[in-house]
């Protein structure tokens, strides 16, 4: 670092340490669910599950999807601020 260059400190905010991690877990769960889902709706189309497999499955990413709304809600944040943008791969989600 040269002797021109601002010092960069990092903020540490309680509030915004909680909303960040938050954010993370929240975008790492949210990855999984799309797969989940995608997984689900491959089974399905393939006619490998039974009638009450596919409501069970259909049951549950409908709850997981509630949950999670709400734990964004509790959070202040919006489906869009779990798409993390991985530079030159483009958006997470």
């Amino acid at each position: 670092m040269s002797g021109d260059e601002p010092r960069r400190r990092v903020e540490l905010d309680p509030d915004s340490v909680e909303r960040d991690l938050a954010c993370l877990v929240l975008t790492v769960v949210e990855l999984l669910r799309q797969l989940m889902e995608r997984q689900a709706l491959r089974r399905v189309e393939s006619g490998e599950l039974s009638e009450d497999q596919e409501e069970r499955i259909g049951l549950t990413l409908m709850l997981l999807e509630d949950r999670m709304e709400v734990l964004r809600d509790k959070f202040g944040l919006t489906p869009e601020d779990l798409n993390i943008d991985l530079g030159p791969l483009g958006p997470l989600l």
